[in-house]
């Protein structure tokens, strides 16, 4: 006889219903006296979310909305490796390694497509079988010619992403409609294998809200739906090839809502096309952790953004997942946190069972709420975006609105309105980095579009000055900290200052300039310089001939202190003026000393 006990009815009969209006007056009684309004959560979106929801949040939807289309298996465990230089062998024998330790797939950035070692590819992992998702920045179809070639018959699983610049996929459309056709006409016969992306995770990691990233993404769909069908290539085919990658945030039921409301209106945007919900059925969604959150201080913390990130990504239904490192954003691609992204997904799905529910949040009066809340600012926002000729007329539009909530968002972390542990808040004084600063600030692979770089600059190059003048140093360093740093010292110094003095420091740093500060064993001076001034002073310091027109420059420069201090006169950079207080004064309040 077996020991299981028998299933029984789940009833909550004993418990007797509660109405809205007793849930509010006993709101009432615990806030003693105090506005229940106060309990709002305004999101960046423009609206605010409610301290409760009752069943008449669901009356107001017309109901409970049908449970979203989901993944019939769970998600699919899909690391990423990047290949910036060579036929990427290792790169291709760490996936296999990674598949026969707990990932489902692998995704590979490619910097040259040419030479990507496509035999050797098909000969490791075979191809038929595993799912392997592409990124590429030029010749998509050819790579895609290269997989056919390597395993003749065979349909692919996985997918192709294009990124042909830093620009959205769409933005510049008409330089590649052939290559994306013949995409199309190449994997046609290839249900599991997905050749065009819609790249929501290009405005997530610059800072967008929820809202714009759904908009943007189904601008970036319509012109791709627009653009490429001709009279061999159907609407439908190139709906059927059409995936989406989002960027998931540390904000854990927004980001959920974001893509349940993506899917809602997905089906929207091809009903739009005149195209068969059955293809609203078949959309693939490859979430992945948003850079934009990561932080390189208390990079550990690191850790539980990504486990947030990820339990969003997978409970909002994506059908593959990649977790970065927790330390990508500076250290050397390695095997322990390489292991600890994977088994992320793993943990997840085999003990806390996420993947064993279809649409889990489906009938969450919250949730619900959200997702429709979501999906009705993003489609107003998808309208107004195409009724201003959509991508790529609209490109410039949808960056500077972007560029407007990423600076509110820089303002807010400055201020300490939004906290992101270890960095403006909770700080360990006593970190040792596990990086080398210098080092970490000359690379041209610093992502400097994140959120918390602007605090994390400033906390670095304070510390190079004081490890500069400690050493006694005979060179002198100049650090570009940004055009948004200037905003912290003036949220954490200000309340330093007297009143008569905030104005002075407010108005020494007119608006679309840089903040660099100059560093020397004697002297630290806050400074501001133009964009343009301060490329001809890097170009000066590295000697970089005018007619080399992309250059990008660092932002740690150094030399010897003479020529730094001259080229600082000579270029015209204005110190920011601190009256009664010294630029090392400065630094040491808001390094804490």
């Amino acid at each position: 006889m077996s020991d299981t006990p028998a299933a029984v009815p789940v009833s909550f009969a004993e418990f007797p219903a509660v109405t809205t209006a007793e849930w509010q007056a006993r709101l009432a009684r615990d806030l003693k006296g105090q506005d229940p309004a106060t309990l709002r959560w305004p999101l960046p979106d423009g609206f605010s979310v409610e301290p409760f929801y009752h069943r008449e949040a669901l009356a107001a939807l017309g109901g409970a909305p049908v449970p979203l289309p989901h993944p019939v298996t769970p998600w699919l465990n899909v690391p990423t490796l990047t290949v910036t230089a060579g036929d990427g062998r290792p790169q291709i024998d760490q996936a296999a390694a990674a598949l026969a330790r707990g990932a489902d797939g692998v995704h590979f950035i490619l910097s040259r497509t040419g030479e990507f070692a496509v035999h050797y590819l098909a000969e490791m992992l075979p191809l038929a079988t595993t799912f392997v998702g592409y990124t590429v920045t030029a010749a998509p179809d050819a790579l895609l010619s290269q997989l056919v070639e390597a395993a003749p018959g065979t349909a692919l699983r996985g997918f192709l992403r294009f990124a042909p610049g830093p620009v959205p996929e769409g933005a510049e459309l008409a330089d590649y409609r052939a290559a994306l056709r013949r995409c199309v006409s190449l994997t046609t016969a290839m249900p599991d294998f997905r050749a065009l992306a819609v790249n929501g995770a290009f405005f997530g990691n610059r800072g967008a809200t929820a809202t714009q990233q759904i908009a943007f993404s189904l601008n970036t769909a319509a012109a791709l739906l627009a653009e490429l069908p001709t009279d061999d290539i159907s609407a439908a085919q190139v709906a059927a090839t059409l995936h989406v990658h989002m960027a998931v945030a540390p904000s854990y039921f927004p980001e959920m809502a974001k893509l349940r409301a993506l899917r809602r209106l997905w089906a929207t945007l091809l009903h739009g096309f005149g195209l068969p919900a059955s293809l609203h059925a078949n959309l693939r969604v490859h979430a992945l952790t948003s850079s934009w959150a990561q932080t390189t201080l208390d990079p550990h913390t690191n850790l539980l953004r990504h486990t947030t990130e990820a339990m969003s990504a997978v409970l909002g239904g994506a059908d593959s997942l990649s977790v970065a490192a927790f330390d990508c954003v500076f250290a050397e691609a390695n095997e322990f946190s390489a292991r600890l992204a994977r088994n992320l997904s793993v943990l997840l799905r085999e003990e806390a069972g996420l993947g064993l529910v279809q649409d889990p949040a489906a009938g969450s009066y919250f949730l619900e709420t959200l997702t429709d809340q979501l999906a009705q600012e993003a489609w107003t926002l998808f309208q107004r975006m195409e009724a201003a000729g959509g991508l790529p007329a609209a490109r410039a539009q949808m960056l500077d609105e972007i560029k407007a909530v990423a600076t509110e968002t820089f303002r807010r972390i400055a201020s300490g309105q939004q906290v992101i542990v270890g960095t403006n808040r909770f700080q360990n004084p006593q970190e040792q980095f596990s990086f080398h600063p210098k080092k970490l600030l000359r690379s041209a692979e610093f992502d400097v579009t994140r959120a918390a770089y602007p605090t994390e600059v400033l906390r670095l190059a304070t510390a190079l000055h004081f490890e500069r003048r400690e050493k006694k140093s005979k060179r002198a360093a100049v650090v570009l900290l940004g055009t948004n740093t200037n905003q912290i010292i003036l949220e954490q110094f200000l309340n330093m200052l007297q009143p008569h003095e905030r104005p002075e420091i407010a108005a020494s740093h007119p608006p679309g300039t840089l903040s660099v500060l100059y560093s020397s064993p004697e002297e630290a001076t806050l400074m501001y310089a133009t964009p343009e001034q301060f490329q001809k002073f890097a170009r000066f310091i590295y000697q970089i001939p005018t007619e080399k027109q992309h250059f990008i420059p660092p932002a740690l420069l150094s030399s010897d202190m003479a020529t730094l201090h001259e080229a600082v006169r000579v270029f015209g950079f204005k110190e920011m003026k601190v009256q009664g207080y010294t630029t090392e004064e400065v630094l040491a309040r808001l390094q804490g000393r």
